[in-house]
């Protein structure tokens, strides 16, 4: 009995030690067309501390997101940073997107980007690179809804676009 306790105290607490470094690096998109809006609007959710950490590297050391008096440099840092990492194409055409602005919840940042002028939809392609640069293991799960229509799919590294049809 003696010899049991320290063999499974050694083999116990290695197991404990790495799951704690273990972490997932996932963000979801949300993509509705409003058709009376003709608007497509995105809802994109990433973890703060992960956001934060690619914003240091690619910008400013010095960023810290999630404080009350953020400087308006951040806003324009995500909003650049997210129109190059989504691509949206809606009948084989480029699409330009709108930063809107964002908001936090706990742990979490929601970012708000919009299509507007568009009329229907019969094709949509969408490329999400989101934080693909700075994490390999990165997902990210998008969820559409697109001419009364639902679908969901997990973009990664690998294959970071996903086609639409509606014909």
């Amino acid at each position: 009995m003696r010899l049991i306790k320290p063999f499974l105290f050694f083999l116990i607490i290695p197991l404990v030690a790495f799951t704690s470094l273990h972490k997932y690096y996932i963000s979801v998109t949300q993509i509705n067309f409003v058709e009376e809006k003709q608007s497509v609007q995105i809802t994109t959710r990433v973890f703060i501390d992960d956001f934060e950490n690619l914003l240091r590297e690619r910008y400013d050391e010095s960023i810290t997101l999630a404080i009350g008096d953020e400087p308006k440099t951040i806003e324009t840092y995500i909003g650049k940073y997210l129109k190059e990492s989504i691509k949206i194409k809606i009948n084989n055409e480029e699409t330009a997107l709108t930063f809107i602005g964002k908001e936090y919840d706990q742990d979490i940042m929601r970012c708000y980007l919009e299509i507007e002028d568009v009329k229907s939809i019969e094709s949509f392609e969408v490329s999400n690179k989101v934080l693909f640069d700075l994490f390999k293991e990165q997902q990210n799960i998008i969820k559409t809804k697109i001419n009364s229509k639902q679908k969901s799919f997990i973009l990664i590294r690998e294959k970071d676009n996903a086609l639409l049809k509606f014909n």
